[in-house]
């Protein structure tokens, strides 16, 4: 492994942490309900979750998936119906009155590790682009450390999310647009628990 193809993981994974995603929905709308702590602690389980799948992917993910196609199908089932779900009750509560919402630092983290189980984006980022960017045959060492890069990566990215969209001024700015920017969030996550249930 060399600093040029650690560089490129990042590039790329920057540009994935960017692009609209269950996992940026989700983490921009708890940072604005629930508040910076919550923000930080989903922001926690979606990085260590995305982690353990750059740790599956160099430990040959690829490789089970082919070897048991049905686990890669119950994963993308569990993860479609757990998405689904999510859009269902962001449609349903679009209009609603948002309170400061509450979440327990705990429930926050659990969810952003149930977002990331099954996002269908951070499987195929794993799957796809980690084993074509770095070399077969890595040691623990290497793993770990690109492991631990690649959590810390997320979770400063998603920590800048939720330090940006916790203040009052973003906050009074999502209220304003709730009702249009949760049926555009429910829509994409709806759409992409369909997708997943529908493709091959």
């Amino acid at each position: 492994m060399t600093l040029d193809t650690m560089i490129a993981f990042n590039l790329v994974l920057l540009a994935a942490l960017a692009s609209p995603g269950a996992a940026l929905l989700y983490a921009i709308r708890t940072s604005v309900v629930s508040g910076r702590g919550a923000g930080l602690a989903t922001g926690l389980g979606l990085g260590l979750m995305a982690a353990l799948w750059t740790m599956a992917a160099l430990l040959g993910l690829e490789a089970l998936f082919a070897l048991f196609p049905w686990a890669y199908t119950a994963l993308k089932f569990g993860g479609a119906v757990y998405l689904i779900w999510l859009a269902v009750q962001t449609w349903r509560h679009a209009r609603a009155p948002l309170g400061q919402s509450t979440r327990p630092p705990g429930r926050a983290f659990l969810s952003g590790v149930l977002i990331n189980a099954g996002n269908p984006k951070s499987v195929l980022f794993a799957a796809a682009v980690i084993v074509v960017i770095f070399p077969k045959g890595l040691g623990a060492r290497d793993i770990a450390l690109i492991m631990a890069n690649h959590f810390i990566l997320e979770v400063m990215f998603y920590g800048l999310v939720a330090v940006f969209l916790s203040s009052a001024p973003a906050r009074q700015g999502y209220l304003r647009a709730k009702p249009i920017l949760d049926r555009i969030a429910a829509t994409l996550l709806g759409a992409l628990g369909v997708r997943l249930l529908t493709e091959r």
